[in-house]
C-alpha cells in the first residue's frame, strides 16, 4: 500500500518493528475491554502476519498508524473487508481502529479514520463503509458519530464470534456511512 499522510499520522502496511506494539494492544485488558479475548504473542504475531498479507493483496487493511513527527506506531485505523454473514454481507467494508491507551483522546482514530474513509469513497469506489461495537463501547460508538456515522438499530447483532462466557459483549451497534452522505458532509465542511 501507498502510506497515506494525515495532518499527524502516516497510515501504513506493518514493519517488523512494530511486533512489540501490536501484541501490546492486543492483549492490554484496558485496550481488549470489550473483547472476549487477549492473544497470546504466538496468536498476535498469526494476526500481523495476516492483516500485513490482506494490505500486500488489497492496497488497504487494518494498517498501522504512525506518528509522523516521531515514527512511534500508537496503533492501527483502517478499512477491512467483512465476513459476518448473516448479520453483515460478505466483502462488506469495515473501518476499524486500536490504539495503545496512552494514544486515546487525541483525536488520532478521528483523524485516520477521516483519512480511510476519503480512501474507502474515493479510490476504492465503495458505496457503503459499516462500524460495528460492543453497544456500551461509547469510546468506538463516539468515533462513529464524529466521523458521520449513522446508527441503524434494525442491524444491530448478536456477535458470532463472542463466546457465551461473555454475554455481556455480544450485543454490537451497527453503524453506516454511504458514499452519498459522506459527499454531503465533505461539501458542508
Amino acid at each position: 500500500m501507498n502510506p497515506i499522510r494525515t495532518e499527524r499520522l502516516i497510515l501504513r502496511n506493518w514493519q517488523e518493528r512494530d511486533r512489540d506494539l501490536f501484541h501490546r494492544i492486543n492483549s492490554d485488558e484496558q485496550v481488549m475491554e470489550f473483547f472476549g479475548m487477549r492473544r497470546t504473542r504466538a496468536e498476535s504475531d498469526a494476526l500481523f502476519d495476516k492483516l500485513r498479507g490482506i494490505i500486500d493483496h488489497d492496497g488497504f487493511g487494518f494498517a498501522a498508524a504512525e506518528i509522523a513527527a516521531t515514527g512511534e506506531c500508537i496503533g492501527f485505523v483502517g478499512i477491512l473487508r467483512t465476513d459476518l454473514e448473516p448479520f453483515i454481507p460478505q466483502g462488506t467494508l469495515e473501518i476499524g481502529w486500536r490504539l495503545a491507551p496512552e494514544y486515546w483522546g487525541k483525536g488520532y482514530v478521528t483523524e485516520a479514520a477521516a483519512a480511510w474513509l476519503a480512501y474507502a469513497f474515493e479510490i476504492v469506489g465503495e458505496k457503503e463503509v459499516v462500524s460495528f461495537a460492543v453497544s456500551n463501547n461509547h469510546r468506538s460508538t463516539a468515533v462513529m458519530q464524529r466521523l458521520g456515522m449513522q446508527p441503524d438499530p434494525s442491524r444491530d447483532f448478536d456477535h458470532p464470534r463472542v463466546p457465551d462466557t461473555h454475554p455481556e459483549l455480544k450485543r454490537h451497534v451497527f453503524y453506516r456511512l454511504s458514499q452519498a452522505e459522506w459527499q454531503q458532509k465533505k461539501a458542508a465542511n
